[in-house]
Order: C-alpha cells, then structure tokens, then sequence
C-alpha cells in the first residue's frame, strides 16, 4: 500500500499449450500440474557453465521430424514460438545435452531470453518443447557480497528523519524503501547523465536521483542495516514510457504499472536496468549495497499496483513473471546474494475490489510458471495487515475475516501460519528444496483507536514473526504517519505527525533486546493473556462481525 505516483493496446497473448490436472489435497488446497500438450520435449535444466549456457533435454517419444534434429530457439520475452534466433542444432534423442554461447552483456545475449525446441516438419518449424529459462544467473556475477542478514525487525523510514538517531534507537535491522523507475531513468540530453553500456545500447539515468539514493542506501549500511529496495513502474516519467505495458496504456490512472515486456524497447531497457542496479548496489563499488529487491507493490492488485487493462488472470501473471524473470536474471548475474521478491497482499481468498486478483490464486498461477518455465530462488515479500486495513486488533481479528484453514478470507499475523505451511509444499521449495525465503516486508498496525491497541498489535505481529524460523523480516510500515493515510484511520507511524514519539515506539525499541520482557508485559496486560502462552500455543481469538466500521 504504498502511496506513489501514476500513469499501455498491443499485445500478443503468448499460447499456454497445457492439460490443467487438478487435485484437491487433504488439507483443503489445490495442487496443479501440468502436462505439455503435443510437446513432447523437455528442459531438465538450463544452466550456465563458463561462458556457455547448457541444456539437458529430454524426451517421451522422440518427435518425427524432416531431419533428425532439434532446434534451439531462443526467444525474447515478447516472442512465441519458433522466431527468435536459432543457437543450437544437435541430432534429436530422448536423452540429449546441448550447449551455446552466452554472449553475455552483447546484443546477442542469452541472459534473459528464453529457450525452447524446434523440429523441422513438412518444411515448417514446429515447437516441441515447453519454454525454458537459464536458471542459475548468479553464476556469471562480477560480486558475491556478503549479505547483511542481522535480524528481521524492520521499518520503512522517514527520510527526512534518518539521521536523527532513531533508527538505531529503535534498534532496526531492516529498512525497506521505494524506487520509482521514472525517478532514475534519464536521457544523454540531460547535462551530466549516468551512461551504462549494455547488450550493445546505450542506457542513461538520472544522477541527481542516483546520488539521493546512494547516500540513503550507503547511511543505512554504515548504520548496520540491512537494504531492501522496491522497484515501482510509476508511468510519469519522460524517459521511462517504454517501460509501461501496451496494455496500461488506455488512460487509466493507477500508482503502479505493468512493465513492458510485450514490445523490444521496453524489454531491453529493462534488461539494462536490472543489470545496472544490481551492479551499483552490489556494495562493490562504493554505492551502496541492497540485499533484497522487490518487483513491484502488491502485483495482484490489478487496478492498483500493477495495472494492465486485462482481468485474465493468466495473461497479468504470464506478463509479470516475464518481468520478474528478466529482473531476476540481470541483477543476480551482477550480485549473486541478491535475492529478488514478488509481492503479494492478504487477501488470500476474497476481494476488497473487484479489479483485483485473489492473492492465493495469483501465488498459484506464479509458482506455476516458475516451474514449468525453470525453478529459480524466488522470494515471497507477503504483507499480512489486519483486516480491514483499520482494524486495530492484530491479536483478535474479526472472525468473518480470519480463518484457521487455507478457506481463510485473508491471511493477517494472526493466521500468518497457513502461508508458511503452505510454502512448505513440495511444488513451492526452492531448487535446493528449501523453503524460500518470506519477506514480512510491509505490515502496520493503526493508533487511530488508541495507542494501546497499537502497542499490543506491534508486539504480536513482531514476535510471531520472530518465532517463525522461515520469516527472514518483519517491516513495519512505517516510522512516522501519513497525513493521507490518516483520513482513512490508517495512522501507522510509531512517530507522530508532530514529531512525537507514540508509546509503540518504546514497545517496538524494547522487542528484540534485553528489554523484551518489558515490552511483553505491557502487551500482555493490554491482550489480557500472556502473549508469549498465546503466540507458543497458537491461540488465535476471534471476535463475532467482520470488524469495526468507523465511518
């Protein structure tokens, strides 16, 4: 829900040739699986080596074709099909390893393209395989830099308050902020522009707003905090409006956009971007380091954050995954410890806008093609806010809203367990079968209704978060109030708009140290129940209603 700036009818909708198999499993859930249809050749990985990307294909039945071969494709993002450039010829078998140049930072570069198999037939080219990414980026990066994992209470910070002391007071370990694409992105027409090379084109970007960022990033840094950076599509931007989807172009005005992978301007101005952050903030070259980025702000709220002119659930999420595989890939192959998150809202199973998408079923429809497009070390950033937004209770929430199974309306800190067992599900591991790493990486908690309400909420939502092993962060939002926010009663600052400190704020400075018992028994004395007991056993209170109206 971050409040940012606004403002694409071409599109070639790419082919999804799949059979759907789907299974309901004994804990309620859904798994899906998916078998190509007519395309009997498969990835069984796609990795770099040296300077070369290999394949290891294989194959059922090996398809008729007029030669004996398969064809190595490798297509733009924005291309189906048989289209793109041929890399590899090799003789067709069902057990079969080929390999091609990556041509890396060159116009030829295969970093962010995709790969599937063609055979020759009838004279024609015929896809028989799935598309496939390279799935091991990080391989070829210039900077493996040691991460600053110190611990996940975080905050989204007032810059103009960040050097006052109170972060450090605060004892925070994480700062999230965003980045707004047309902010950075500049032209060499502009006196002093930063030039970056890349994949044979020029690329430029804004110095000033470079500087502004390099100074935040490398004072939170040198604070021992740890970086995580949203990555907004705002649409303004005089030199950043190939980067806005065809398809967000209708004049609709929303705070985020889709980001143009459908045409090759905007694909590859992306690709430039990408490797150019994740260079500057590798923390190599005086900078700065950012550990985490993020794509986009809540990408399955449609109408909101990510907009596309379009309620295919399909299409939005095939067109955002294109950008997230591209951002993914450029950044890891310049830092290879960056990681890189979606990010989704709580509204797991019912809307609040009917412009939006189901959050579990767009995670789904995500996973989906991750898989079958090649597994990557994907992170969740997850914000699990009361519901509704101004509900000032994080430790009883209202029970039309909050359930205890995968049926739950919305998953706030109360029931944030289901998420985490969820992604313990075999189709949702990492490449090395891990759990991937989540990422609390917005929550607030209202003082609209009382301080003490907020005082207790921070408390819970903090050490439920912490007695979550596979929680990597745990960002409030945010450090000081919103004028804006507060017309809605959404007053979430743990400082005042007059610069006062709320009793939150001491709460959350004692939640980590050795002062944590204070902090525990005065949230204890507001809950009206041992809030260790309630978080150790998983008491989840609910109250009749589906919340609070305060208008």
């Amino acid at each position: 829900m971050f409040k940012i700036k606004k403002q694409m009818i071409k599109i070639v909708k790419e082919t999804v040739a799949v059979v759907l198999t789907v299974g309901i499993l004994a804990t309620g859930g859904t798994t899906i699986t998916a078998e190509a249809s007519g395309r009997p050749v498969s990835f069984e990985s796609c990795r770099l080596e040296g300077t070369d990307v290999v394949c290891q294909l294989s194959a059922g039945r090996v398809p008729s074709s007029d030669d004996g071969k398969y064809y190595i494709y490798a297509d733009e993002v924005y291309e189906d099909g048989p289209i793109g450039d041929v890399v590899a010829t090799v003789e067709a078998g069902k057990k079969v390893t080929v390999s091609f140049p990556l041509n890396h930072n060159t116009p030829d570069s295969n970093m962010s393209r995709k790969f599937l198999v063609a055979v020759k037939s009838g004279g024609e080219m015929v896809q028989v395989s799935d598309e496939h990414y390279i799935t091991n980026p990080e391989a070829i990066a210039a900077f493996t830099s040691v991460r600053n994992d110190c611990g996940i209470k975080g905050i989204l910070p007032d810059v103009s308050m960040v050097t006052n002391g109170q972060l450090q007071e605060l004892g925070i370990k994480q700062a999230v902020y965003n980045m707004c694409l047309d902010d950075i992105c500049s032209d060499v027409s502009v006196p002093g522009s930063i030039l970056f090379a890349y994949n044979g084109q020029n690329y430029y970007f804004d110095s000033v707003a470079m500087k502004n960022y390099d100074a935040l990033i490398k004072h939170l840094n040198n604070s021992g905090i740890q970086v995580t950076i949203v990555l907004l599509n705002c649409g303004t931007g005089t030199y950043s409006q190939d980067l806005v989807h065809p398809l967000a172009k209708d004049g609709t005005e929303c705070p985020g956009y889709a980001l143009n992978v459908a045409e090759e301007a905007g694909t590859n101005h992306l690709k430039a971007i990408g490797a150019f952050l994740g260079q500057r903030y590798s923390g190599a070259l005086g900078f700065g380091q950012v550990d985490n980025w993020i794509l986009g702000n809540e990408v399955n709220a449609r109408t909101s954050w990510w907009y596309m002119a379009s309620d295919s659930l399909e299409l939005n999420v095939n067109s955002y995954v294109k950008a997230f595989r591209i951002i993914y890939n450029e950044i890891k192959s310049m830092n290879a410890n960056a990681r890189i998150y979606n990010s989704i809202d709580q509204e797991w199973n019912r809307k609040s806008n009917e412009g939006s998408f189901l959050a579990k079923e767009y995670l789904d429809q995500f996973n989906y093609f991750m898989n079958r497009e090649g597994n990557i070390d994907w992170g969740l950033s997850y914000h699990p806010y009361n519901s509704p937004l101004f509900d000032p209770y994080a430790w009883n929430g209202p029970a039309d809203w909050v359930g205890n199974d995968l049926t739950t309306p919305y998953i706030t800190m109360q029931n944030i367990d289901i998420l985490i067992d969820y992604m313990h599900r075999e189709e949702y591991l990492n490449p090395a079968g891990e759990v991937r790493s989540i990422s609390l990486a917005e929550i607030g908690f209202t003082s609209s209704f009382g301080n003490d309400a907020q005082e207790a909420s921070v408390a819970y939502g903090y050490l439920k978060a912490a007695s979550l092993p596979d929680v990597d962060s745990f960002i409030l939002f945010r450090q000081t109030d919103s004028a804006h926010e507060m017309t809605s009663y959404l007053a979430l600052g743990l400082v005042d708009l007059n610069g006062n400190k709320k009793p939150a704020y001491d709460i959350y400075k004692n939640l980590g140290t050795a002062n944590e018992p204070i902090a525990k028994k005065r949230a204890s004395e507001i809950i009206g129940m041992d809030i260790d007991q309630m978080i150790a056993q998983n008491i989840v209170w609910t109250r009749p209603g589906s919340g609070i109206t305060p208008f």
